[in-house]
């Protein structure tokens, strides 16, 4: 081995970077769609989503870590996400794989539409029209939560954000409420309903 092969890094070119069957989906994709969507290849799921009140939320990330939209399809002028499009691998019961129902989960509660289209060499564009329907009828009928539910108030004394905190003792021992992060320095308390 020579002293240049020893210095180079480990790390080599992932070929091919999609697969037989996301690049038959992609060229449909982008035939059908032309250019009302700008189509992006496996989307980060932590680049397309936040957790609100992470510091509470915080075993939430591994769900969303490392893991992928097949496709993401956004406004050309505004790059705002239209629709996820998910390669779904057939099962021979009725249902679908718990990564899946994730991913249908995950999306629906954002609001935005997700298509899952069954994993294959080619594709009907009519089967892929019926499935963007579906998608678009499946979010509109669960809309996003209120922004109100996420909001992690600031504190009342000194105006940081707050944490949530459990008490441990006394006559409110087992009960949740926001407690400021600057705690011992901050008293500031909220209570939750």
């Amino acid at each position: 081995m020579t002293a240049e092969q020893k210095d180079r890094l480990p790390y080599r070119l992932r070929e091919p970077f999609l697969s037989n069957t996301e690049a038959a989906l992609f060229r449909l994709l982008t035939e059908l769609m032309g250019s009302r969507y700008v189509i992006c290849p496996k989307v980060a799921l932590t680049d397309l989503f936040m957790i609100v009140r992470p510091n509470e939320n915080v075993h939430f990330f591994n769900k969303i870590f490392r893991k992928h939209v097949d496709f993401l399809l956004c406004d050309p002028k505004t790059f705002t996400p239209s629709f996820g499009v998910e390669i779904v691998k057939p099962i021979a019961k009725n249902g679908m794989r718990e990564a899946d129902k994730f991913m249908e989960e995950l999306f629906t509660d954002a609001g935005l539409p997700l298509v899952h289209i069954p994993s294959g060499e080619s594709y009907v564009p009519a089967d892929l029209i019926a499935l963007f329907q579906l998608a678009v009828l499946k979010t509109g009928k669960n809309s996003a939560l209120s922004a109100e539910l996420d909001a992690v108030p600031n504190c009342p004394v000194c105006g940081k954000m707050m944490v949530l905190r459990i008490h441990r003792s006394g006559s409110e021992n087992g009960k949740k409420y926001y407690g400021c992060i600057d705690s011992p320095s901050c008293a500031g308390v909220v209570a939750i309903g």
